[in-house]
């Protein structure tokens, strides 16, 4: 029985590393795509391709180059604006919006999928981002989702399984699935090492305090001295 063809949007974060394992593993035939779009924390893209090759998917992967950093001067991650410390809840975290990302990126993401007769496009939103983060609400999937099997003859899903999970439980998914936690990335600031104090960061923290784990990228003092995140 042939595949269905499904492609990703692979950030080299959690969330979409857990993602990319789970549809793996379900049989789907994976094309990963991953954006670079004048972020500040590149490495994630660095991330994006070691999981890749990880899931042998290397071949099908593909990095594509958009200019979203040219049009959009008020984000902390497209520009030089310092990145906020602090928990998603704070309102400063407000500057790390990216305006209408998500809806660039999965345009672009479905016109790839309609040019190779893939049936899905999956992406990580999930139910932590919905405060701060617009694109990543329900109300947008769903009609992102009516206006994907608009755009073109050949009808695309877009699916967003984790859309009310939050990232603890994508954690304790993800740790099931046996994703190589030490290939991701989520840190906003994209230096050597993760600052553990930027929205993204205090997320990722609280995610492997509550699946009961330390995360691969801080080394144990630095993890046992961490407060608890809630």
């Amino acid at each position: 029985m042939e595949k269905v063809k499904a492609v990703i949007i692979v950030s080299g974060g959690m969330d979409s590393a857990t993602l990319l394992y789970k549809i793996v593993k379900e049989g789907f035939d994976v094309y990963p795509v991953t954006f670079n779009y004048g972020q500040r924390h590149v490495r994630e893209i660095q991330s994006a391709q070691w999981l890749c090759t990880r899931l042998h998917l290397e071949d099908k992967h593909k990095i594509i180059t958009l200019p979203i950093k040219d049009i959009v001067s008020n984000s902390s991650l497209t520009s030089d604006i310092e990145v906020p410390e602090g928990h998603y809840a704070d309102e400063n975290m407000k500057l790390t919006v990216v305006p209408n990302r998500n809806m660039i990126m999965l345009s672009v993401a479905l016109g790839h999928a309609i040019n190779i007769k893939a049936s899905r496009l999956f992406y990580g939103a999930h139910a932590g981002d919905h405060a701060i983060y617009p694109d990543c609400r329900p109300e947008f999937v769903q009609a992102m989702s009516v206006a994907a099997l608009l755009a073109d003859w050949h009808k695309v899903n877009i699916e967003a399984p984790f859309l009310h999970m939050d990232k603890g439980d994508i954690a304790k998914l993800g740790l099931e699935l046996g994703v190589d936690w030490s290939l991701t990335w989520t840190c906003y600031k994209g230096k050597e090492k993760a600052c553990l104090k930027c929205g993204a960061c205090c997320e990722r923290v609280g995610a492997f305090q509550k699946a009961g784990m330390r995360d691969p990228l801080v080394d144990r003092e630095t993890w046992d001295q961490l407060p608890i995140i809630k």
